[in-house]
């Protein structure tokens, strides 16, 4: 796998706190019956800042990721595929290894989703069937 240590990425926290507020204010318009008087406002909630420290920190790449796991946890395995068209003639080494609980898997999809969504919007629907990108017309 490919590394620079000048390149990091960082996961913007706000996406995820402005979900769970619309989220939130979907819920409450769906749960409150059509005829009853608008409550007063509620102070606007703050978006919580995490400090993130990335001193240090090295960047990969992967073009190759596996996903296994037991009941209680979740086995993402990324790598470098040398050869992705066709089936590799040598085993893939694995090199890094991401272990987490379902509920932080959830919370990860969930922002992979938007940032998707977003990229999508700006440039085009992602094609992942890599014959449809190489030969349009199938």
């Amino acid at each position: 796998m490919a590394k620079d240590k000048d390149e990091a990425v960082e996961a913007p926290e706000e996406e995820t706190t402005e979900q769970a507020e619309d989220a939130a204010a979907d819920e409450a318009q769906a749960e409150a019956p059509a005829a009853a008087e608008p409550a007063p406002a509620a102070p606007p909630q703050q978006p919580v800042q995490v400090q993130v420290d990335d001193v240090g920190v090295t960047c990969s790449y992967a073009n190759f990721c596996r996903v296994t796991g037991s009941p209680e946890e979740l086995i993402v395995d990324f790598a470098l595929n040398p050869q992705p068209m066709g089936v590799p003639n040598n085993p893939i080494k694995i090199d890094e290894r991401i272990v987490m609980n379902f509920y932080t898997a959830k919370r990860l999809l969930a922002a992979l989703q938007m940032s998707i969504q977003r990229h999508e919007a700006v440039f085009g629907v992602l094609e992942t069937n890599i014959q449809k990108r190489i030969n349009p017309q199938q």
